[in-house]
């Protein structure tokens, strides 16, 4: 953290993408007839959910206290958490324990999400693809680490994930270890743009659903991107 200014910001109005896949009734809902087998099937599926597991003290990453209750949305936010590449890292956290990531503009967002999902289909080699994702707006107050004006850019906001990824680790479990409630970064997917990664689930605050945006791949790695709702 040597050399980078921790600031205390205000953030009103912040945006994460998520897939709507997420905000839809339960797949179990077409396997069962009545709401006593739908609890049933529940909670099988609640043996193996990863938020469920937080909860429970199962997940040596995250404890329970960590989490957060009786808020709005308090099991969206705390499954960004409990959520994490199993066999990876994401730029500002591992396998053990998720991470909220947002951005200050919608164009960033998108530019985030479409960079990584055009990568996932670049694996398959076939572009075609249809995704539907839903803005989460959520609030901000407190410390942050800020790299926004960091000259030159440091190792964790290397493009490589090879070289950003690891450096960023380390970065945000010195950040977590000085209680801060996230770091302040410049786009690395969109220039001139600003993010943000929460490390603490009680650092969201007042998540709320705005527009739905769609990314649509047609044969080609760039998406089409449209707004369908709100």
């Amino acid at each position: 953290m040597t050399g980078f200014p921790v600031r205390t910001e205000a953030l009103p109005r912040t945006i994460r993408l998520v897939t709507t896949a997420r905000l839809r009734e339960s797949v179990l809902r077409a396997l069962v007839d009545t709401a006593e087998e739908l609890d049933l099937l529940a909670a099988l599926e609640g043996a193996t959910s990863a938020r469920q597991q937080a909860a429970m003290g199962l997940r040596p990453g995250l404890p329970p206290e960590d989490l957060v209750a009786r808020v709005p949305h308090a099991a969206f936010v705390n499954a960004a958490f409990a959520y994490a590449r199993p066999r990876g890292l994401n730029r500002f956290n591992g396998p053990e324990r998720g991470a909220w990531y947002a951005a200050l503009a919608v164009r960033t967002a998108l530019a985030e999400v479409t960079h990584h999902l055009t990568g996932h289909l670049a694996e398959t080699g076939v572009f075609e693809a249809e995704v539907d994702y839903v803005e989460m707006h959520a609030a901000f107050a407190g410390a942050f680490l800020d790299l926004r004006e960091a000259t030159p850019p440091p190792a964790c906001l290397h493009p490589d994930p090879a070289i950003g990824y690891p450096a960023g680790n380390a970065l945000a479990a010195a950040v977590m270890a000085e209680g801060h409630n996230g770091i302040l970064y410049p786009s690395v997917r969109d220039a001139g743009g600003t993010c943000l990664v929460a490390l603490w689930p009680h650092a969201v605050q007042s998540p709320a659903q705005g527009a739905v945006w769609r990314l649509r791949w047609s044969g080609r790695p760039a998406p089409s991107v449209s707004q369908v709702a709100g």
